[in-house]
Order: structure tokens, then sequence, then C-alpha cells
């Protein structure tokens, strides 16, 4: 799709992008969707979009022994107030089951549609306890339009406001909330796990009668009460409800900070602005620094660009096609974002910040108001 506008940014990022008009290459959609399909023959080439049943398996491996290795510390360790540690290792751990479960949504493990689905199922609903077709609903739609006003929905009105229209219409403890939004961001990720568990049961009670939808809200329900039955049966009542409290607020904290770098103080899209696929895609991601070891923190979402690019890549051929991506936006003369994992919180902080500052209304200088 031909730039139909420019694309303004809410605030520079640190890399320096800034509003830009991406230039027209020779006959406009043409030469955009030819560029983007060079820049796709090239990464099959590099049998970048192969599947990676090794790296999976071995990370899923991992994975279930670490989760088994908790649960043995939970029983092994009984009424202590140790299990503290064993609730933020499940916090990490389940945030990691969770990343697989993004990549199977995106058909990033299996070659089968099907198998994908299923995996993505039993990890979500069974194991993190997020219904999978939520997450697959929201997702698909702000990877179709990321930071578009009216069309992403990681960008809609919420507990923290990312627009300043929205910033402004706050009202009651919410405006009040929103003023300082940037500095509360962190802090209220710590609910953010309790946020999703709710939101996808609330998800599916609402969603329309199916087979799947029984299936998917059983497990879940299941999944939910089985665990709040262990705890509360295996611990005391003030251990129990801590070691939730903990769980919840490491694994929100985990998801948030691994989710809120990529897009955050990124340009945004005006409602009814079209973009070539490339530009959309490029312009409104931001790559982490930082090699192998980011990547397994992160789960691969440190490398936004190519997964927004090649959402069916596998994590581990990420790394290799950021090479690809660099010079292609580089002779094409498309700004690529990448930054420390520390100065992309600053700029998330910072930019949420600056649109809280919609709520706190025009100022008005004190003396002249005494002078009316």
């Amino acid at each position: 799709m031909a730039v139909s506008a420019p694309v303004p940014a809410v605030a520079p990022d640190a890399t320096g992008v800034r509003p830009t008009r991406p230039r027209r290459e020779g006959s406009g959609r043409t030469a955009a969707v030819g560029s983007y399909s060079a820049l796709s023959q090239a990464v099959r080439e590099a049998g970048l979009l192969r599947r990676a049943y090794g790296f999976y398996g071995g990370l899923l491996a991992v994975l279930t022994l670490l989760l088994g290795g908790l649960v043995t510390a939970f029983v092994l360790l009984g009424d202590s107030w140790f299990q503290l540690l064993v609730a933020g290792g499940l916090g990490l751990v389940l945030t990691q089951f969770a990343f697989v479960a993004h990549e199977a949504s995106h058909r990033q493990v299996l070659a089968s549609g099907k198998g994908n689905d299923r995996l993505g199922r039993v990890l979500a609903n069974g194991v993190v306890g997020i219904s999978h077709s939520w997450w697959m609903t929201k997702h698909n739609r702000h990877h179709a339009n990321p930071n578009q006003v009216g069309r992403d929905p990681d960008i809609e009105q919420d507990t923290v406001s990312f627009l300043e229209a929205d910033a402004g219409a706050r009202r009651g403890p919410l405006r009040v909330l929103t003023r300082v939004q940037g500095w509360a961001f962190f802090p209220l990720l710590t609910l953010e796990g309790l946020n999703l568990h709710a939101v996808s049961l609330r998800s599916l009670l609402s969603a329309p009668k199916s087979k799947d939808r029984t299936i998917e809200l059983t497990v879940l329900v299941v999944r939910i009460a089985a665990y709040l039955a262990v705890i509360v049966w295996a611990l005391p009542l003030g251990l129990a409800a801590a070691f939730l409290g903990v769980q919840l607020a490491v694994f929100g904290v985990y998801m948030g900070a691994s989710f809120a770098p990529n897009h955050k103080g990124m340009p945004l899209v005006p409602a009814g602005v079209s973009l070539d696929f490339l530009r959309k895609q490029v312009l409104t991601s931001r790559n982490i620094r930082g090699g192998v070891w980011m990547s397994t923190l992160m789960g691969g979402l440190n490398h936004q660009v190519e997964h927004h690019l090649f959402p069916s890549m596998p994590r581990p051929h990420l790394a290799a096609a950021r090479r690809l991506v660099r010079e292609h936006c580089a002779r094409e003369g498309v700004p690529y974002t990448e930054t420390s994992l520390v100065r992309s919180y600053a700029i998330v902080v910072a930019y949420l910040n600056r649109v809280g500052l919609a709520a706190r209304g025009p100022f008005e200088c004190p003396m002249l108001a005494t002078m009316r």
C-alpha cells in the first residue's frame, strides 16, 4: 500500500526516529510491494523460515524440568516462607511458557497450523492460564496494524492511556493516575498477571457458545481452580495469599516488561493513513540489543522488527534475519530502530508521562486568575 500521509511520532526515540514521510519509490504501491518481496525472497533463500524443531523441543524440555523442579521444591518446603522464592521462580517459568505459546500462535514452532494451534491451547490455557483464542484475536489485530489509531488494540484506552485524546478525557481517580502514569507503569504491571487471567475468563464467558469455546473455558477453569486449590490446601492462608501475590506479580511484570519496549514511544499511525507493509511494521517497531542472552530473556521479542515482518519465523533465525533487514532498510531509506533494554524502558516511561500531561488540563497562571 502506498503512503497517503506522513506518520507523526508522539515523540522522537532515543535513536533519532522522528515523524517522516517514507519516500515513494517508482510507481508507489508496486515498488513498495516489490521492496518487501525482495527482502522476503532473500530471507527464504537464506533458509530463515525453516522450522527449528530441535530448539523448541529442547526449550520445552528445559522449561518442563524447571517446572517439575519448582513443584518438587513446593512439596518439600511445606510451611516455609522460602516458598516465596518458588513463587517467584514459577512466575518466571510460566512467562517463558507464555512466550512459546505466543510463538505457536504465530506458527513459529511446528509446520502444521493445527499442530501449532493445539500446542498453543495446551500451553496458554492448560499451563499458563490465559485464553488462547482471546490472545490470538487481540494479538493478530495488533500485528495487522501496529500503533495505528483506532485499529491496534494495544493502544486502546485502558488503565494506562496511550493517546493524548484518551488521557485528556480521563475523569475521577483515573485522571489523577494518568497524570503520573509513566512512573506508575511498572508498579501497575504487578497487577497485570491477575488482569490477564480475569480478562481471559471474561472473554470466554461472553463469547458465542461453541464446542471450542466450551473446551477452552473448561480447561482454563480447571487449571485456575486446581492451582488455587493446591496452594490454599498446602499452605497456611496468609502464606498462600503471599505465594499467589508474588507469583502473579512476577508473572505480570515479566510479561509487561517484555512486550512494552517493542512499540511504546514509537511513531503512531493516524486513523485512515495507509502504509506499505514494510514501512508499517518497521517504523512502528523497536529492537532491543543484547544478543542471545536478550533473546532468551525476552522470548525473541527483542527482535521485534523482524518478528513483525516475518511473524512465522522461528526464534533462532531472527538474529540472522536482523542483518538482512537492517541492510535492506538502509538501502530503502527506512529508519530502523534499535536500543538497549534500559534505554527502552526510559523511553516508555517518558512517553507515557508526556501523554499523561493531557490529563492535567491547560496551564493557567495563578496571578492572572486572581486579577479576573
